[in-house]
C-alpha cells in the first residue's frame, strides 16, 4: 500500500486526534488554527482515505484486573501451511491474545497476551496455546515494567519519509 501525502495541517490534526480522540471539531479547529468547516472537511477526507480508521477509548488494564502481560514466541512443528492456518484460526478466538504478529527469526509468531494473574496465564498456556494445532515450542517473556507504549503513529516522522519516485 502506498503512503498518501499529508501536509503540515493534516499532521497537526492527526497529532491532536491521537491523544484526544473525543475533542470536538470546534476545539480541534481552534487548536490547529483552522475554521471549523475547513477542519471538518480535512478530517472527513482523512477518514475517507483510511488514515483515521476509528475512534476508541484507551482502557487501563490493571484497574480492570489484568495484572499480567506477556510476550509469547510461538514456533510451529513445520512450515506446512495447514498448521499455520489452523493456528491463526484458533488464536483469533482467544480473548487473552491482544496482539499477534508473524515475525522473522527463530520463531514464527509473537503474541501479546493479557491475563488476570499467573494462574490465568498458566491455564491459557496449558489449555489453549499448547493444545493449538502445530505448536512445537513456546517461550514466554513476562513484562515486569512497562517503559513506553505508544498506540499511535509517530506523526512527527511523516515529513521525514523518503519521497517516492514517479512510475516510469
Amino acid at each position: 500500500m502506498n503512503a498518501i501525502s499529508l501536509d503540515a495541517t493534516d499532521c497537526r490534526i492527526l497529532a491532536v486526534l491521537q491523544n484526544e480522540g473525543r475533542i470536538s471539531n470546534l476545539d480541534l479547529a481552534e487548536r490547529i488554527s483552522l475554521s471549523p468547516s475547513a477542519c471538518l472537511r480535512r478530517l472527513r477526507l482523512l477518514e475517507e482515505q483510511g488514515v483515521v480508521e476509528r475512534y476508541r477509548a484507551s482502557l487501563n488494564r490493571e484497574i480492570l484486573g489484568f495484572e499480567m502481560e506477556a510476550f509469547v514466541q510461538v514456533s510451529m512443528r513445520n512450515d506446512q501451511e495447514s498448521w499455520h492456518e489452523r493456528f491463526v484460526t484458533a488464536l483469533r478466538d482467544w480473548p487473552e491474545v491482544v496482539g499477534a504478529y508473524v515475525v522473522t527469526g527463530e520463531t514464527h509468531y509473537l503474541l501479546r497476551v493479557l491475563a488476570h494473574n499467573l494462574k490465568h496465564y498458566s491455564d491459557f498456556v496449558l489449555n489453549k496455546l499448547y493444545k493449538a494445532p502445530g505448536v512445537m515450542d513456546i517461550r514466554s517473556n513476562i513484562v515486569l515494567t512497562t517503559l513506553k507504549v505508544e498506540v499511535g503513529v509517530p506523526v512527527d516522522l511523516i515529513a521525514q519519509r523518503e519521497p517516492k519516485s514517479a512510475p516510469a
